[in-house]
């Protein structure tokens, strides 16, 4: 889905580009998979962001997937106090429970969003019909259409908890900053979640072997869409960096 979603959403020298995508092994979390990539959005952003960016810039993202226990961690080279940080853990159930990161963070003031793939509304301009899981019915698997009270009554339900903590430690924007990033997020996830459910049947019957077949295709053609606009111009992102810091 996550690979579907990226080339879709990458064109004309924006997007996403896959660094790499390995298998990672963990003291602690056992064996998983670590991905990399360069995230390119510079015109995706508000007016008043673009106008303190290069511009061109990318922000990097690593990714640790332990299913289910899956850690992202989002930065910028040419601005060393910016990061983002999301631990997902999936659990069988509708949202109950409460406590799933109280370990994680107790010493943090959390403010709990919770996201319905049917109900809330995305922006206007990502809306498909196709995708909206009001409408959606599995050839395959025979789940949807989710109406409303859906949370009660479909099985198989499971839940993807997230914790975003979002860092920008410069004065006069900090807070605008973090409060831009964490809308932007909270839109993603309710794109990228309904996707996932309206995308069922494409990935439904795959083994592991056929996910990753599917991804190096998949990373390839993503990388020619976005790296062609790019290839001249990573060295000056990071001799720019430099500079600044």
């Amino acid at each position: 889905m996550i690979s579907k979603h990226s080339h879709e959403q990458s064109d004309r020298g924006e997007g996403v580009e896959v660094v790499q995508n390995e298998p990672y092994e963990d003291p602690n979390h056992g064996n998983g998979q670590l991905t990399e990539k360069r995230v390119y959005l510079n015109s995706k952003l508000p007016s008043w962001a673009r106008a303190v960016v290069p511009k061109i810039f990318y922000v990097t993202e690593k990714a640790w997937n332990y299913y289910p226990y899956t850690i992202t961690e989002y930065t910028c080279s040419f601005l060393p106090k910016f990061s983002i940080h999301i631990e997902t853990k999936y659990e069988d159930n509708k949202g109950s429970n409460d406590s799933i990161f109280d370990k994680e963070a107790k010493d943090l003031e959390r403010e709990v969003c919770f996201i319905d793939i049917a109900s809330d509304e995305i922006p206007e301009r990502y809306y498909k019909e196709s995708e909206d899981p009001k409408y959606f019915k599995s050839q395959k698997t025979g789940r949807g259409q989710l109406k409303e009270g859906w949370r009660e009554t479909h099985q198989p339900i499971m839940c993807s908890y997230k914790l975003v903590t979002v860092k920008f430690e410069v004065w006069g924007l900090q807070t605008r900053v973090e409060q831009f990033v964490h809308k932007v997020v909270r839109d993603i996830l309710l794109i990228g979640h309904r996707q996932a459910f309206a995308w069922v049947d494409e990935w439904y019957d795959m083994t592991m072997d056929d996910v990753r077949e599917y991804e190096k295709n998949m990373h390839e053609k993503t990388n020619i869409k976005v790296c062609n606009q790019h290839s001249s111009t990573v060295d000056e992102i990071e001799s720019h960096a430099k500079a600044r810091t």
